[in-house]
């Protein structure tokens, strides 16, 4: 079975939030007082997860992506995961984490059956990292990669936010990064979560970031497999490792947004920019999951075409990144 919607779109990727709680506060993710915390009784019970998640692979989602806030942090994610790898019909279980919890989680997460990481590591700098954390400690996400590689992870996907005047400084330290080692790292443009007046300031937009590589290194075309996400792929010749470039704001790629996102709190978006959202949790309050079935079907049916968030005289709504799952 596949999921198409109303543009065409195969929907096969489905990026799946356990909590909102995190152990960073990223200036981009949140605002500095941080955020309310749901109550636990708003949070989904792993059980309600693994009921969409199943509905959703059954329906045709073949790919899940773990997410938070922290995935790490909840209570009994490793067995969660174990849970949710072993659904049929779904062909990848891949987590995003910020690393802090690696060293110690790694290889309960391997023999759990998640078959790939994704890190986020936007500053090589201690001082840069902890400023954009507010407090994070890069060796403890530098330990956490190195005990994710001897646990049997493939070479890992880095996710860099570039930030004007934050660590822009820094674009060609990583691609140096895939020089000596096999990761793929992903640059990708600021994004006006927060609702922050200056943001097409600190955005860097993706041609600038490529025409700054191209400066300095020769650059190979890299192709995206069927289910990849949305970054333009490329490599420098001879690096052991390739790169990526995510144009969320300067070159939308909704023509081919291939996903769906569930919020801990169970509510349901064809979008990341979507203001509104459908709630789950009446549906699987039902017991009936051939209707959770159908409302994700109707989900898919109701996907926008694209955001509007770069429109003249658009509106941003703020919110979260962890409370929606990244």
């Amino acid at each position: 079975m596949a999921l198409i919607d109303t543009y065409g779109r195969r929907i096969n990727y489905l990026r799946l939030s356990v909590t909102d709680r995190c152990n960073l506060r990223c200036r981009y993710c949140m605002p500095e007082e941080g955020v309310e915390k749901l109550d636990h009784s708003q949070v989904l019970s792993y059980a309600d997860l693994l009921r969409i998640s199943t509905e959703a692979v059954a329906a045709g989602i073949e790919k899940i992506r773990v997410t938070g806030g922290e995935p790490l942090v909840r209570k009994g994610i490793i067995s969660f995961l174990e849970r949710l790898g072993a659904l049929p019909g779904l062909k990848e279980l891949v987590l995003t984490t910020n690393g802090l919890l690696l060293k110690e989680m790694a290889q309960g997460l391997r023999e759990a059956g998640v078959q790939r990481l994704n890190i986020s590591l936007d500053s090589l700098k201690p001082e840069t990292f902890a400023a954009i954390t507010r407090g994070g400690e890069l060796k403890r996400v530098l330990d956490g990669l190195e005990a994710a590689e001897k646990a049997g992870f493939p070479p890992h996907k880095i996710n860099v936010v570039v930030m004007r005047g934050v660590n822009d400084d820094e674009i060609l330290d990583f691609v140096e990064l895939t020089m000596k080692r096999p990761y793929a790292v992903r640059f990708i443009e600021y994004m006006p979560t927060c609702g922050d007046a200056d943001w097409r300031e600190l955005c860097v937009p993706g041609a600038e970031i490529r025409e700054r590589i191209g400066e300095r290194y020769l650059i190979e075309e890299v192709s995206n497999s069927e289910l990849s996400g949305p970054s333009k792929n490329f490599k420098v010749q001879g690096a052991q490792g390739s790169l990526g470039i995510i144009t969320a704001m300067t070159g939308h790629f909704c023509n081919g947004c291939n996903r769906l996102r569930v919020t801990a709190s169970g509510i349901a978006k064809g979008c990341l920019f979507s203001g509104d959202g459908v709630d789950l949790r009446p549906v699987l309050a039902t017991g009936d999951d051939a209707l959770l079935r159908q409302e994700v079907q109707r989900i898919v049916a109701a996907k926008p075409g694209r955001h509007e968030v770069t429109d003249e005289g658009a509106e941003t709504v703020p919110f979260a990144m962890s409370r929606v799952g990244g």
